[in-house]
């Protein structure tokens, strides 16, 4: 992959204590902070030349995770800015490290060469957009996949049939494999279908996240993915999980047909 040219020397141009240099937002600082809040749910790995860099308060989890130093580079409204970064080479490692502790990570890379950005001026940012989504139960890397086990991602979903009776719904998918499977649950099994099952992700409506009777166990778990607040309402980078793990999952090689399963795996 093209390496790109330092992109920040104008956090650092200014004078740092001009008050219209601790308020304004630089063009490169500009662009993360739009890429980042249209995946909130992820950390972004941000394409600097040999780099994925790490702001704010993604470079304050990412180092404490990954055990690296947490650095700082100019200021955003008269803050200093955390930041950390791994290399580009050995990105796959961290990758795994941080799918690991259940982090997800959205990937940026840079999509033209710098000198295009220098045709529109010395202080061009080159472009960058979100080639790649990273999530516990979205894998389909080998590198990032344990050959012995499948890596499920898993969705849950209630229906009440009364105030004192409900019915869950859960259907599971290794996208690497194109396993599909579905089971049905009342809230006595529900944990320990959950736990027999041992999906790699679980995706939840906010109203199920939030119930005040699973609120404590959905939150113990490390693989459940929050919603978004707004409720039935999911993040774009929910959606285009959600969208790409049954496209992808789906349009695998034809496989019998999904039963009920509620005990043995097949």
């Amino acid at each position: 992959m093209q390496n790109a040219a330092p992109l920040l020397p104008e956090i650092e141009a200014a004078p740092e204590t001009a008050p219209d240099a601790q308020n304004r937002v630089t063009p490169m600082m500009e662009q993360f902070i739009e890429i980042k809040a249209a995946n909130p749910d992820c950390l972004l790995f941000y394409r600097m030349g040999d780099f994925y860099e790490l702001f704010f308060e993604d470079a304050d989890k990412a180092s404490r995770a990954l055990g690296i130093v947490l650095t700082k580079r100019g200021k955003h409204q008269g803050l200093d800015i955390p930041m950390c970064g791994v290399p580009v080479e050995r990105s796959e490692e961290y990758l795994h490290r941080l799918i690991a502790k259940g982090f997800r990570v959205a990937v940026c890379e840079q999509t033209e060469d710098p000198s295009e950005a220098k045709k529109r001026g010395a202080k061009s940012v080159v472009r960058r957009g979100v080639v790649r989504l990273v999530t516990p139960g979205t894998l389909t890397e080998d590198t990032l996949l344990d050959a012995r086990r499948n890596n499920w991602l898993m969705a849950v979903s209630r229906t009440k049939s009364s105030e004192e009776e409900a019915s869950y719904g859960l259907a599971w998918l290794d996208i690497s494999t194109g396993e599909f499977r579905v089971a049905e649950s009342d809230e006595t099994r529900l944990s320990a279908e959950i736990a027999r099952i041992e999906p790699g992700e679980i995706l939840l409506s906010d109203t199920l996240y939030d119930d005040p009777e699973l609120k404590s166990y959905w939150r113990s778990l490390a693989n459940v993915a929050p919603p978004l607040s707004g409720a039935w309402q999911l993040s774009s980078t929910s959606q285009h999980r959600t969208h790409s793990a049954l496209s992808r999952g789906l349009s695998c090689r034809p496989r019998p047909r999904p039963q009920l399963i509620s005990n043995a795996r097949n």
